[in-house]
């Protein structure tokens, strides 16, 4: 078993090294650097991003090692991909909020806010339990434009 790296948790390692181990996975160098910069990259960030600090860590990572690792880390629950219907996903590192969150995405430069909303973890289940249902998963996203932005556009003549 790979050494782990210096920043890692032995409680989220371990869940993920277990978690990839019963996929029939090994945690390698470069999945556990994928890991790793996945877990300590501030913000919302792309897959590129995560390349990046990966490199950073193992330069050996792959752009197809990051590919196949992004599904395993959000199926661990290290990540949760934030898809705000754009030609590329965001990715942001769970920090155990016990609360449903929201986001609130800026139309113009894409920055992404996050808000707690906990009223939309109860008006899911109570939704879908009218209607016989479970809730699996949900999401609020409002799109607006950030104060930076706004300001660009009424400076424009």
């Amino acid at each position: 078993m790979p050494k782990p790296l210096a920043h890692e948790t032995s409680e989220q390692s371990g869940a993920f090294r277990t978690f990839i181990a019963e996929k029939g996975l090994r945690a390698t160098r470069q999945r556990m650097a994928v890991f790793e910069a996945a877990r300590t990259l501030p913000g919302h960030y792309t897959a590129e991003d995560l390349l990046k600090k990966s490199r950073s860590l193992d330069r050996t990572v792959s752009r197809a090692t990051i590919y196949r690792a992004i599904p395993l880390l959000i199926g661990s629950a290290v990540i949760r991909e934030v898809d705000v219907g754009r030609d590329h996903k965001y990715y942001l590192a769970e920090v155990g909020s016990a609360n449903f969150r929201a986001q609130l995405v800026c139309e113009n430069c894409d920055t992404i806010v996050e808000v707690e909303a906990p009223f939309m973890e109860w008006y899911g289940k109570a939704v879908a339990a009218k209607h016989g249902m479970r809730p699996i998963s949900q999401k609020l996203q409002v799109t607006a434009l950030c104060e930076r932005c706004q300001k660009r556009r009424t400076a424009r003549p």
